[in-house]
């Protein structure tokens, strides 16, 4: 069975940093697309940051400039690292996972997490 565990959400204070952790088991980041995903209160899906089987980077206009995504192959897990945190960042952070798109949201992709809450405060 396929799972993919956010963790590492929070409240953090505006203009600070926060990593985010997505595990997966039942199958490899190796050939997979891999994205982050949040879904704003009020809101619709973004995408933030993900990456295809080429390396290829997918990135968000929201957090240009501010988050980077990175794989460890041996821990199977995937780290969003965002910094300079601003209000408009609270959100529901969704890891997922296919096998060939990046798609416009994470539930369109073949598996996703349950998602990790993210509040910035002012």
């Amino acid at each position: 069975e396929v799972q993919l565990v956010e963790s590492g959400g929070g409240s953090v204070q505006a203009g600070g940093s926060l990593t985010l952790s997505c595990t997966a088991s039942g199958f490899t980041f190796d050939d997979s697309y891999m994205a982050w995903y949040r879904q704003r209160p009020g809101n619709g899906c973004e995408l933030v940051l993900g990456f295809d089987s080429a390396g290829t980077l997918y990135t968000g206009d929201s957090v240009k400039g501010r988050a980077t995504i990175s794989q460890d192959n041996a821990k199977n897990t995937v780290l969003l690292q965002m910094n300079s945190l601003k209000s408009e960042d609270t959100a529901v952070y969704y890891c997922a996972a296919d096998s060939g798109v990046i798609a416009a949201c994470y539930y369109n992709m073949m598996y996703w997490g349950k998602g990790t809450e993210v509040i910035i405060s002012s």
